[in-house]
C-alpha cells in the first residue's frame, strides 16, 4: 500500500483533466513552434492580436508592464520563488514547495531550450523570442497556487479545474500582455509561453506525487508487527 507523506499535488480528480489538457498544450507548443521556426517577423496569427507600439503604451500602463515584466527578470523570479517556498514550507506542503522549484525550473529550461530550436527572432538575430519565457514563468507559479488552493479547499475536478485555469489564464495574461506591450515578444510567443508552463506544470507536479510517494514507502518500517502466541508466551513466564 502507498503511504502518502503529504497531500498529492495533482489528485485523480484533477489528474483527469489537467493531463488531457497538458498534452493538448504541448502539441500547440510544437506547432506553434514549427509554423514560425527561423521568422523574425509578426505572423498571421499575431495579426489577430492588438500589438502596441512603443508611443501607443504610455504612462502609467508603460509602468505597469515595466513592473509586471520584473517579476520575470533573475532578480524578480528570484524574490518570487523565494517567497513561495516559504509560504509553502510556513503551510507545511513540502511538495509544493519543491514543486515552485523544479515546475518554474523546468518551465524556464524548456523555453530556452525551444528558443534555440525554433529560432524565432525579434528586433534582430540575437533576440531569440519563442516562446516567451516570462510568459511561461509567470503562468507556473500561478498553476502551483492553484494547485496549492484546490488541495487546500478539497475542490472536486470541475471545480479544482477550472480555478486551476483561471489563474493560468489570468497570470499569463497579464504577463503576455506586459510582453508584447514592451515589444519584448509577439503575441504568439506568449501564447506558446503559456502553453509551456500548461504542459511542464502537471508534468512536474505528477513525477512529485510519484517520487514523494516511492520515498515514504521506502522510509516505512518494513516489518509487521509480530504475531503473539499466547500459549509460548505463557511457557516462557513458566520457564521464568
Amino acid at each position: 500500500m502507498t503511504r502518502r507523506s503529504a497531500p498529492a499535488l495533482l489528485p485523480p480528480p484533477l489528474r483527469l483533466w489537467l493531463g488531457p489538457i497538458a498534452v493538448l498544450a504541448a502539441l500547440v507548443v510544437v506547432l506553434l513552434g514549427v509554423l514560425y521556426a527561423g521568422h523574425s517577423e509578426a505572423g498571421r496569427v499575431d495579426s489577430w492580436f492588438v500589438r502596441p507600439t512603443a508611443d501607443s503604451v504610455r504612462s502609467p500602463w508603460r509602468q505597469v508592464a515595466l513592473a509586471t515584466d520584473f517579476l520575470g527578470e533573475p532578480a524578480g523570479s528570484a524574490m518570487l520563488v523565494v517567497a513561495m517556498v516559504t509560504g509553502c514550507l510556513l503551510l507545511r506542503r513540502p511538495r509544493a514547495a519543491v514543486l515552485v522549484v523544479a515546475g518554474a525550473g523546468l518551465t524556464v529550461a524548456t523555453t530556452t531550450l525551444l528558443k534555440s530550436l525554433v529560432g524565432r527572432t525579434i528586433h534582430g538575430d540575437d533576440n531569440l523570442s519563442y516562446p516567451s519565457g516570462h510568459t511561461a514563468f509567470a503562468t507556473a507559479l500561478a498553476l502551483v497556487v492553484a494547485l496549492l488552493a484546490a488541495g487546500r479547499l478539497g475542490l472536486g475536478r470541475a471545480a479544482g479545474t477550472s480555478l486551476v485555469l483561471a489563474a493560468a489564464l489570468v497570470a499569463g495574461a497579464a504577463m503576455g500582455w506586459a510582453e508584447v506591450a514592451l515589444g519584448a515578444h509577439y503575441p504568439t510567443d506568449a501564447l506558446g509561453g503559456w502553453c509551456t508552463a500548461l504542459a511542464v506544470i502537471p508534468a512536474t507536479a505528477w513525477l512529485v506525487d510519484r517520487l514523494a510517494d516511492r520515498t515514504a514507502d521506502r522510509t516505512a518500517d518494513p516489518v509487521a508487527d509480530p504475531v503473539v502466541d499466547p500459549a509460548a508466551d505463557d511457557r516462557r513466564r513458566q520457564r521464568r
